[in-house]
């Protein structure tokens, strides 16, 4: 007999494929499936997502057995079919933050209907542990990003009286210095600190609500893709001041398939002209990609377009598919798609990301520092040029910039933030120039993908049998069927 696990996952379009880490939950001695197969998903599985628009297109054919429940979307003022951070404008993000609260009811009715055997929900659905309580059953509290920015977060948080107090100086030269970490010492203009802490009133109602989920314990636990070796000296520091029980079990989705044939199916239906494009020297292109939430100005991407032209490198840029791709003829410089088309190949829309990663040709990452593509980098080997945008990124950011080294700034004197009218425009001119100097033999890009080799293996190994993720998993499965038995 099979238990069910009920997954929520936050509004982003990556979060439900995060989750495919779980196959089956046996009741008694039946026997554990192993959840690192292929087939990854649940027989016995439910997963909550808004009505329409939220079900995410990842991996169609590995889903076959997944049973998805919706829900109605509630109204806060977004417009029809938006419903993920991806869709949303970045100043209308903090609706879905509110739209988790007011999703309570519909979950609340859901959960008690289905009665599962265990849930494991995101932070943005802090309120399900009472749920779980009152059907006396375990919740886990999954996390999108790694242990480093969620230590970082939290001794901030501690601090966030003193970063208040400092709202009337210059953000981009206020230097807030991170208490309590390991060696090396971290210090973070304000203009760089995530949205709670700077701004007082958003720790009001649900934010504050959110922010106490993210940086506290709960009763069964937390479950984190990322894994030990990686972020070894952080993860005591995570389970004396945030969560004593922890389960890391990534990285999720990438070491389990070694054939990329595979990892082109990752995310959604998409074209692979892309990896034929990539017949080109090894580690000869510089992978440009910012996500699916990223929101560049005409203006920026402008100069990020002359800046890739006049670094004289290959470059394969994925842009998001909205408004920057469809007002392509406003950024584009003129005649720049013809000057560039034997070095440089721009794909709008979807591609396989983990695919291209782990191609030969690959030397470079421009990222935005999102934790699931530094994950993916760092599994493939590839060094890193950060560019992080919003969020926690400009943390992950220092991680690997100043903690790892397996990376360099993309801007280091200019006007960065994580609110988007505080943000400068990156000049064509230190674009070229990073990314030249990043890619030459026995740069900075060299160095850093030697410091990555021995991670590579370590990534890899954590996911394998007796490996250290693939053991937490099955400690994690154990204690919610031990605790579902108990309760």
């Amino acid at each position: 007999m099979q238990s069910t696990i009920l997954v929520i996952a936050s509004y982003k379009l990556t979060s439900i494929s995060n989750h495919g880490f779980l196959r089956r939950i046996p009741k008694k001695d039946s026997g554990v499936h192993d959840p690192f197969l292929r087939n990854w998903p649940l027989d016995s599985y439910g997963g909550f997502g808004p009505s329409s628009g939220g079900t995410p297109k990842c991996g169609a054919d590995n889903y076959k057995t997944v049973r998805i429940l919706t829900y109605p979307f509630p109204p806060v003022g977004l417009p029809p079919g938006v419903e993920n951070l991806s869709t949303a404008p970045s100043d209308e993000s903090w609706r879905l933050n509110k739209a988790a609260g007011l999703s309570q009811s519909a979950l609340d009715l859901l959960l008690r209907d289905h009665k599962p055997d265990a849930i494991i929900s995101d932070v943005q659905f802090w309120w399900t542990t009472k749920i779980a309580n009152d059907l006396s059953i375990p919740r886990l509290t999954s996390h999108p990003i790694g242990i480093f920015p969620q230590v970082v977060m939290k001794n901030l948080f501690q601090i966030r009286r003193d970063i208040f107090s400092h709202k009337d100086e210059d953000p981009y030269q206020c230097y807030i210095s991170v208490p309590d970490l390991p060696d090396p010492q971290i210090s973070i203009p304000v203009s760089e600190l995530p949205f709670f802490l700077r701004d007082e009133s958003l720790l009001a109602g649900i934010g504050e609500n959110i922010v106490f989920s993210t940086l506290n314990g709960s009763d069964t636990g937390h479950v984190v893709n990322t894994f030990s070796d990686l972020e070894f000296d952080y993860c005591e520091k995570y389970m004396k001041t945030i969560e004593p029980k922890i389960y890391l079990v990534g990285p999720l989705g990438i070491n389990q398939y070694k054939d990329n044939s595979v990892n082109t199916k990752r995310g959604g239906e998409g074209s692979n002209d892309c990896l034929k494009w990539l017949d080109k020297p090894n580690q000869s292109v510089v992978f440009v990609c910012f996500g699916s939430w990223c929101h560049f100005s005409v203006e920026q991407l402008h100069e990020l377009a002359l800046g890739l032209e006049e670094s004289g490198k290959n470059f394969l840029w994925i842009m998001r598919d909205g408004k920057e791709s469809s007002e392509s003829e406003e950024w584009t410089p003129e005649g720049w798609e013809e000057r560039v088309k034997s070095r440089g190949l721009v794909i709008r829309g979807w591609a396989p990301q983990v695919a291209i990663l782990r191609h030969v040709a690959v030397g470079a990452f421009l990222t935005h520092c999102g934790w699931n593509s530094i994950l993916e980098a760092v599994s493939a080997g590839v060094p890193m040029l950060t560019w992080p945008l919003v969020f926690e990124q400009f943390i992950n950011e220092r991680f690997i910039v100043e903690v790892k080294g397996y990376g360099a700034r993309v801007w280091e004197e200019g006007k960065r933030s994580t609110v988007e009218a505080e943000k400068g425009v990156v000049p064509t001119q230190v674009i070229s120039q990073v990314v030249s100097r990043f890619m030459e033999p026995g740069g900075v890009g060299e160095m850093a993908r030697a410091k990555l080799a021995e991670m590579v293996r370590m990534s890899n190994d954590a996911t394998i049998e007796d490996g250290s993720s693939h053991k937490d998993l099955y400690r994690m499965i154990n204690d919610l069927v031990k605790a579902n038995k108990e309760n």
